[in-house]
């Protein structure tokens, strides 16, 4: 292979087996494509990873936290406590429910919400509290239900990231009050486009089901009713199959990440990135499912700014790196309801310098060390 023009790396590619995709293709000739048997069987399996708990798979990751909080309760004016350093869909959907968005700052260490600052943001207004997994670390759920009981407030775990990890030997799903999952194509287990909700009881799982399509509950052949306002959220079947053949193989999944993440972690400890200040995650290996593997970059001792750095990453190292997330409070739709620059600037810095770098199962050591190498060569030519 000509060394000069290596294979384009991304930084993140879905691994999907033979064996799913012929099972996607007896799916297509069952002629039972829409909300079926599969689904069905996805539900049931994502239940028993849950301990039992009740499951409703939706088309999204961002439907599954409409509804979550919907199920919860969250009203028009009521507030929702949750972070500024996500994918902007944890806060548009506490402004589709009519609801207020109140951010907290993160801690740095971490990037998750404060959890040290959320009883300061607590007011008679506020219902729940939406944390987010960022990467897949887990915040200190010890302390989250403290505060939750506390103040009787509800919560809605955006773990969209974190399918395979665990808190204390527990895994995420399995305790807590509604849990909302996503299977986006650049998630550890994926659906192609899809979500689920774990819920806490039969009730509620009701609902669930009745908000994903319409509202509607049929009774016999040919009743039908709508009491309650409803969406088209359902999960087809093409997408559960794609699902099952996933989650036959996420302890695998997850193993392999955390190798490459513990790879990450060695070469950076030593380098010109690391001399002159790159930021790494975390080495949490008992709690985190390793989603990404994010940096941050010491942009004040560099001469290049992030953008340049990227297009060098893809242009001359032919290696994809993403950005997650920048600050939600700093886009014009929350700029526009008061929020600005300076009210959360350990997220703001965040996500002002960080920087995913490739991380998915088809990886090898090889990759590893050649974004290290790269992530170097580029921090010692552009240092200051």
């Amino acid at each position: 292979m000509n060394q000069e023009h290596p294979p384009f790396l991304p930084f993140v590619r879905p691994e999907i087996d033979e064996e799913t995709i012929q099972g996607v293709v007896d799916v297509l000739r069952s002629g039972w494509i829409t909300t079926g048997p599969q689904n069905e069987a996805f539900e049931k399996q994502l239940s028993a990873y849950c301990g039992g708990r009740p499951v409703r798979a939706f088309n999204s990751g961002t439907a599954t936290l409409e509804i979550g909080l919907r199920i919860a309760g969250v009203r028009p004016g009521d507030e929702v406590i949750t972070t500024p350093a996500s994918w902007v869909a944890t806060s548009n959907v506490i402004l589709e429910v009519g609801a207020v968005p109140v951010f907290v700052d993160i801690d740095p260490r971490t990037r998750n919400i404060d959890l040290n600052l959320v009883e300061q943001a607590i007011t008679p207004r506020t219902k729940a509290i939406m944390p987010v997994y960022l990467a897949g670390l887990p915040v200190d759920m010890d302390r989250l239900y403290e505060i939750a009981r506390a103040y009787k407030l509800r919560v809605i775990e955006d773990a969209a990231q974190a399918l395979g990890s665990t808190w204390h030997g527990e895994r995420i799903g399995k305790l807590g009050d509604i849990v909302s999952f996503s299977f986006h194509p650049n998630k550890n287990v994926t659906s192609i486009e899809g979500g689920a909700l774990v819920l806490n009881d039969e009730r509620e799982s009701e609902l669930a089901r009745k908000y994903r399509l319409q509202g509607i509950t049929r009774t016999g052949l040919d009743g039908m009713d709508c009491d309650l306002l409803g969406g088209k959220y359902n999960l087809t079947d093409v997408a559960a199959r794609v699902g099952l053949g996933q989650l036959a193989q996420m302890e695998r999944f997850t193993a392999k990440r955390k190798t490459l993440a513990q790879s990450y972690l060695a070469r950076f400890e030593q380098g010109a990135a690391r001399e002159l200040g790159i930021g790494l995650p975390v080495a949490d290996f008992a709690n985190s499912n390793w989603h990404m593997f994010q940096i941050t970059l010491p942009l004040e001792r560099l001469t290049i700014d992030r953008a340049r750095f990227m297009q060098i990453m893809q242009e001359k190292y032919r290696i994809g790196t993403g950005v997650h997330y920048p600050a939600i409070h700093l886009f014009t739709l929350y700029r526009a309801r008061g929020f600005a620059a300076g009210m959360f600037p350990h997220a703001e810095r965040f996500g002002e310098t960080t920087l995913t770098l490739p991380l998915f199962t088809q990886m090898s050591e090889g990759d590893v060390t050649r974004v290290c190498d790269a992530v170097d060569e580029i921090c010692a030519e552009h240092g200051k």
